[in-house]
């Protein structure tokens, strides 16, 4: 497993990332490594642990917190989301099993893009406007604000549709009943509990604890090409939609323990697992098909920069957990998501194919 897992995230940066770091864990023990530069210009390879901006993977840590205030009592699963969020004027169909399964309909905020080709804009998540805004804040308020005064995407329950705007109102209803922060309940409820010391909810800060690698975002302006390195930025911009910090062993604790029972009890981890039709999409999660017929239990995250993995077999006796970071390789954003997906689908084979 060492060696063809060493060789493909070889190639993985060669495809245009600048630093990987994979960590696999199965029947046959733990296998860690990276490939690539932590730095452009400088030499040394990602350290395996890392940390790294998870992206979307906070969007399963924050699920799983609300489902902790269903089971117990807290939070009505099918109850509607106004029920706790009163003064959004939310749609009453809007309810928490909709909000973390994404068929709330409601409009995400980092802008849609429609069948027919059209884009309506969000907040400001590229180019020149992205690279300035790095160091801006935005509070929840702001965010979910920007949303509601958009048209919906479609009736609740009638369409999946993925939206970040879910999981910062999720994010509010989980400080609206607790009477704490998301980052003092996430401690509180999983990092505490799990051990997660290299897992961070940062808020507004820029911060990334040390090790870590860098990630940077190519754009073109004017018909000219720019490098930023932005390893460095206030994460308000996502919130709860994937603002979190983390290492690829935290990840492999947690998932495991998610997988494995330990967070939420049977019965709604079967809620969990249930997939939207078609989609995939359970709460907080995807459940998806191996190409050697397998399934797994997975969320992945990224954006400009970043992107991390996290995939675990549905019995948690094999994970995959991987940061990748971009460079300066000459893709533009399509080209980027090609190479992310085919730098997954190859990771996900090796981990859990090639046993």
């Amino acid at each position: 497993m060492a060696r063809n897992l060493q060789h493909v995230i070889e190639e993985v940066v060669a495809s245009g990332f600048s630093g990987v770091q994979v960590r696999v864990n199965d029947e046959h023990g733990e296998w860690v490594g990276s490939a690539g530069v932590s730095k452009l210009g400088e030499p040394g390879k990602p350290s395996t642990d890392g940390h790294f901006r998870i992206g979307s993977n906070t969007k399963t840590f924050v699920a799983t917190v609300v489902l902790q205030l269903v089971a117990e009592g807290a939070v009505g699963l099918d109850a509607p989301v106004d029920d706790y969020l009163p003064g959004y004027g939310l749609d009453r169909e809007i309810t928490v099993r909709r909000l973390l399964q994404h068929t709330t309909g409601l409009f995400n905020f980092t802008g849609e893009y429609y069948a027919d080709g059209t884009v309506a804009a969000g907040i400001p998540w590229q180019g020149q406007e992205y690279v300035d805004g790095l160091t801006h804040g935005y509070t929840d308020e702001q965010l979910v604000r920007l949303a509601l005064s958009k048209p919906v995407r479609s009736a609740p329950g009638t369409e999946w549709s993925y939206a970040n705007t879910n999981y910062v109102l999720a994010k509010l209803m989980i400080e609206r009943i607790s009477g704490r922060s998301l980052a003092e309940e996430m401690e509180r409820r999983i990092l505490g509990p799990l051990g997660l010391t290299g897992t961070v909810v940062p808020g507004s800060s820029p911060e990334i604890p040390e090790p870590h690698a860098h990630g940077y975002y190519r754009y073109e302006v004017d018909g000219e090409w720019k490098l930023v390195d932005v390893t460095r930025m206030n994460p308000s911009w996502v919130s709860a939609g994937g603002d979190m910090i983390s290492t690829t062993k935290d990840l492999h604790v947690f998932i495991s323990a998610l997988v494995g029972g330990k967070l939420i009890p049977a019965e709604l981890l079967e809620e969990m697992f249930t997939p939207y039709p078609e989609i995939g999409y359970g709460l907080g999660v995807f459940v998806q098909k191996t190409d050697c017929g397998g399934t797994v239990i997975t969320h992945n995250g990224g954006f400009f920069g970043w992107a991390a993995l996290m995939y675990s077999s549905p019995d948690g006796r094999t994970t995959m957990t991987a940061s990748l970071t971009t460079g300066d390789a000459e893709l533009d954003f399509a080209e980027t998501a090609a190479a992310f997906q085919n730098a997954q689908q190859r990771l996900v084979h090796e981990a859990f194919c090639e046993v």
